[in-house]
């Protein structure tokens, strides 16, 4: 009987190269688990995408995804435009792991390992930018936004989550607000604001209460936009989003939709699951149950992703 075969897409310098040095163990445990695994290790931008789309015409039957949110996002975007895409692993060894937070899969990296070889899959969202463009947790615009991507990977490397902390005080005095037109089936604003956020998971930028009523395979995506503000209100909200209260403020607009279209009058850079995404205007449509994940069973402590 033919072992199931799995692709490794991995970034070796992703969360203080913390793969690079469990990578025997990693792959020992799969292959125990099951799994006939090859590698394919990643060197600079687009190449998971390359491997990704690679693994999928030799019909693979796992594609795992082995670093931060960007080497995520960059093997979504390979596997989501073909018709045949392989069920998608997630190794949380990037410096925020949102989706991996979202799903429910440990930073460890063998327990993660443990999850993948269980083999239980959900169907999952996908978000879809313009007409080539993909994402899987988040697609922001406005100043704030873009510290993620502003952040110079060895920082990311030696310092972790601290990194985005250090870049995001040195923005905080320059924020200003844009002019944004949002218009969606569900909702329609024009005015100032300070950032958009569109969410397909409930952490965010490891915020886990960011989006609160986010499912990753409900249909739709949670719009959080928050209104012209001065910069201790603004630190105030930051303050009541760790606890998820921020919605019942009435600086913030947070509504559920399907799709929707940002413009700007300013010019506006987009972040894409942390990484540069080009800039407004864009539409923005939730594809439903695009792609299937690996996560833990629920009997086994799994986050259910239904709504």
């Amino acid at each position: 009987m033919r072992r199931p075969r799995a692709r490794l897409i991995y970034n070796p310098s992703a969360g203080k190269e913390a793969l690079r040095n469990h990578l025997p163990d990693v792959l020992d445990i799969l292959e125990q688990g099951g799994l006939e695994v090859s590698c394919a290790m990643t060197h600079g931008a687009n190449d998971a995408i390359v491997a990704a789309r690679q693994a999928s015409a030799e019909h693979f039957d796992y594609v795992i995804a082995a670093g931060g949110d960007g080497t995520i996002n960059e093997v979504v975007n390979g596997l989501s435009t073909l018709d045949y895409r392989p069920t998608l692993g997630i190794l949380p060894a990037g410096t925020t792991n949102d989706l991996g937070r979202a799903l429910g899969i440990p930073r460890d990296l063998k327990k993660a390992c443990e999850i993948i070889v269980q083999r239980h899959a959900r169907e999952m969202d996908v978000g879809k930018i313009g007409d080539d463009g993909y994402f899987i947790n988040i697609a922001g615009c406005g100043r704030l936004t873009e510290l993620t991507y502003e952040v110079p990977s060895k920082l990311k490397t030696h310092l972790g989550q601290l990194a985005y902390y250090v870049k995001g005080l040195e923005k905080l005095p320059g924020l200003k607000s844009i002019h944004m037109e949002i218009d969606s089936p569900d909702f329609a604003y024009e005015g100032k604001a300070m950032l958009c956020l569109i969410a397909n998971s409930n952490s965010v930028g490891g915020f886990e209460k960011l989006a609160p009523n986010a499912k990753l395979n409900d249909g739709l995506f949670d719009v959080i936009l928050i209104k012209q503000v001065s910069l201790p209100e603004l630190i105030t909200l930051a303050r009541m989003a760790m606890k998820g209260d921020h919605t019942n403020s009435d600086r913030v607009v947070y509504f559920q939709t399907e799709s929707l279209t940002i413009s700007s009058s300013d010019l506006v850079e987009l972040n894409l699951d942390g990484e540069f995404g080009g800039h407004l205007p864009q539409t923005f449509r939730c594809l439903k149950h695009h792609l299937k994940v690996l996560v833990a069973p629920p009997e086994e402590g799994g986050r259910l992703l239904l709504p």
